[in-house]
């Protein structure tokens, strides 16, 4: 037997989902993608590892990086999206309510849709902006002591070891239960 959802069951479903809107998603795969090509300069630069020779390296290296980067940034975004709503809803409630206070046309319900509605927007922009900007800290912190830990190995491993240490260890960290 089929059960039917309706659209206020999709709205629900929505408002309380950990999916990230496109918006998120958008800013979420590119960060991860610019965090993980920018240490090519590094070793390319610093360390003397070949720019053209290694772009086998590099790209497999880099795309690894940005897949383990992504998912530390939606790791850290989802419990942060929570606290974050629950701090901004009272705030964008009296907002809306001073743009809409004219209106005397908006039921009670349309102006709490519309009130859990940026709520969410305000909400998933913040978390996936401050997840990206914690999650990148730990990253190029991790990077950087990695990199002068193993610079006695050849710039090839360094750079191998390095760049998956750091985003492994910053997805593992970002996976936890503690907060931000």
């Amino acid at each position: 037997m089929a059960v039917k959802i309706t659209k206020e069951d999709e709205l629900l479903l929505e408002m309380y989902s950990r999916a990230a809107s496109k918006k998120s998603d958008h800013l979420i795969y590119g960060n991860a993608i610019l965090i993980s090509l920018i240490p090519i300069w590094l070793f390319w630069r610093i360390h003397g590892l070949a720019l053209v020779a290694n772009s086998i390296l590099y790209a497999i290296v880099s795309t690894a990086c940005a897949f383990l980067m992504s998912y530390a940034y939606t790791g850290a975004k989802a419990p942060l999206m929570e606290r974050v709503a629950a701090k901004r809803s009272e705030s964008i409630s009296k907002e809306l309510a001073a743009e809409t206070g004219k209106d005397k046309k908006l039921t009670r319900k349309e102006r709490d849709d519309a009130v859990r509605e940026r709520t969410r927007e305000v909400a998933d922009y913040e978390s996936t902006t401050y997840s990206i900007f914690f999650n990148n800290c730990v990253y190029l912190l991790i990077l950087l002591a990695s990199s002068m830990v193993l610079q006695h190995f050849s710039a090839h491993v360094n750079y191998f070891i390095s760049m998956l240490l750091a985003s492994g260890l910053t997805a593992f960290l970002s996976s936890g239960k503690s907060s931000l």
